[in-house]
């Protein structure tokens, strides 16, 4: 396993973030010293964190508002990273530069696998935002055989701008009037619901059986998830994509896959779920 000397989260806010949690925990399972710490960095702050990151053997995540605006700091970023656009992981040698990955791609797509069973052929995904996390997603979908998504916005010029950047992208719908009834899986790639009960679409325009995804995690499930559950609908939220987007980082860090069960086991025990 490759040595690292640091491991952080930067973000603003961070204080609220479980993946403290499970890489500390993947950690201890090797037996290894080291700490993953979460560090609020705000806007103004983050190139001369990353400069000084840089001067390390570090490997980190980044999450929100810092996921593009990283990008400019970094020596090399995947194919995969520039087709999001956004950055979400990072690792340095030490000599000064630093190198970039997009890990919610696997992170979304190991979710969907975990809710579905598997990634059926010509899925219709309805993909509610067109901020990152949506963008994470929609590249995901774009692999997936014969799939195709709609993206919905508040903002239908943004959600227009997704459709024109991604193929698989086929409509481009308002959050006023979203357009879900032929929809196999919804998800909710927006901040709604992190905070409050506020619900991102009623869970009545949702087409009997399709499956419900919530990007956002906390503590508790969220009511959008409780709801769409109770309503007869396949639901989680985003803690198996923490989950997944972490074990990817891990193994770009280190060069060796972590014990996911151990990461699982530890996000269950912090939000006190069984």
């Amino acid at each position: 396993m490759i040595d690292r000397e640091r491991l952080v989260l930067i973000g603003h806010p961070v204080s609220q973030s479980l993946s403290p949690v499970m890489h500390n925990a993947a950690l201890e399972a090797r037996g290894s010293s080291l700490r993953y710490e979460a560090i609020d960095v705000s806007p103004d702050d983050l190139d001369s964190t990353l400069a000084t990151l840089s001067r390390t053997k570090c490997g980190g995540n980044i999450t929100v508002p810092h996921k593009k605006a990283a990008m400019h700091s970094m020596r090399v970023i995947s194919d995969l990273a520039n087709r999001v656009g956004a950055v979400n992981t990072f690792w340095g040698d030490g000599y000064g530069a630093l190198d970039a990955d997009n890990t919610d791609v696997a992170g979304f797509e190991g979710a969907v696998r975990d809710l579905l069973g598997e990634i059926p052929s010509d899925l219709r995904v309805a993909v509610l935002g067109a901020g990152g996390s949506a963008a994470a997603a929609i590249t995901a979908i774009d692999s997936w055989p014969g799939a195709t998504a709609s993206v919905h916005a508040r903002d239908l010029a943004r959600a227009v701008s997704m459709r024109m950047r991604h193929n698989v992208v086929v409509r481009a719908c308002s959050m006023r009037d979203p357009c879900l009834s032929d929809a196999d899986l919804v998800v909710n790639a927006t901040p709604i619901g992190m905070e409050t009960d506020e619900l991102p679409v009623e869970v009545e325009r949702i087409r009997p059986g399709a499956a419900v995804l919530d990007l956002v995690y906390g503590r508790n499930e969220t009511t959008w998830v409780v709801s769409a559950r109770n309503a007869g609908h396949p639901a989680a939220d985003g803690l198996r994509m923490l989950l997944h987007q972490g074990v990817a980082a891990f193994t770009l860090w280190f060069h060796d896959e972590p014990d996911q069960a151990v990461m699982w086991n530890a996000l269950l025990s912090a939000t006190g779920r069984s």
